[in-house]
């Protein structure tokens, strides 16, 4: 079975065909010098140019928030305008140079309004949920550097299948609980609501290793110097995915305090 998609919430967030069709373009109509070619060095260094821009965003709704301003507007207009740009820079991943810095820049007015409001109701879960997500990462890049976990066909197929099955439950939670004025049970603090969370955020850790093998693939197949922007920016994406659910998970088990 094939899928496309690996990304929690898009169609494409992947080294496309389209993506592959444009490095060999390029390949078959001149000589790309090393400078020109997807490094490992050059994405790291564009991951951490991303997050900086989020996490300077993200100072400024926590601000706003902690300082009696309305942060709901940057919130909410960050996480749309963030969402278009993944979608348009999924189709035309050579414009990722431009769009990737854009999305952080967006996502972080998301991410920083939305923790000041977890914090405001939990305090101290922010700094637990970055804890988490920052050792989450570090474990999967251990796993993935030393083999212990491998990327393979079928291992791909299950975590695309898992995150579009949570995508199109997520989605049709959503439409329902606003045609049938009832709440989702992934929304209490129940042991089942509680379960699901955890379910997602193995499931966003797997993607970890998906975005890995991605861009290692893309530095072995020497891919045009723009998809180190777009391996990039689809790391974040799965960062950001795996932060607020682990901000969900902990605000439902502090709730039972």
């Amino acid at each position: 079975m094939n899928f496309n998609s690996k990304n929690p919430f898009l169609s494409n967030k992947r080294f496309s065909s389209n993506a592959v069709s444009k490095a060999e373009e390029v390949h078959q109509t001149q000589i790309i010098d090393y400078n020109q070619e997807m490094t490992l060095s050059g994405t790291i260094n564009k991951t951490a140019i991303l997050f900086l821009i989020l996490c300077g965003s993200a100072m400024l709704t926590w601000w706003m928030a902690f300082n009696g301003m309305n942060a709901m507007l940057p919130t909410i207009g960050g996480a749309i305008v963030g969402l278009i740009l993944v979608v348009i820079s999924a189709f035309k991943p050579h414009l990722s140079p431009y769009l990737a810095p854009g999305y952080a820049l967006f996502e972080g007015l998301f991410i920083g309004g939305i923790s000041a409001i977890f914090e405001a109701m939990y305090p101290g879960i922010v700094v637990n949920a970055v804890s988490a997500t920052l050792v989450t990462f570090l474990v999967c890049l251990g796993l993935y550097k030393f083999k212990i976990v491998k990327v393979t066909e079928q291992f791909k197929s299950v975590v695309i299948a898992a995150t579009l099955a949570i995508a199109t439950y997520y989605l049709i939670s959503w439409v329902a609980s606003l045609i049938f004025n009832f709440t989702p049970v992934h929304y209490g603090n129940g042991m089942m609501s509680i379960g699901i969370s955890v379910f997602v955020i193995i499931i966003a850790a797997l993607n970890l290793f998906l975005d890995f093998d991605q861009i290692e693939k893309g530095v072995q197949e020497r891919m045009p110097k723009f998809m180190e922007w777009y391996g990039a920016m689809g790391l974040m994406i799965t960062l950001v995915w795996l932060y607020v659910e682990f901000l969900r998970l902990l605000s439902k088990l502090s709730s039972k305090n």
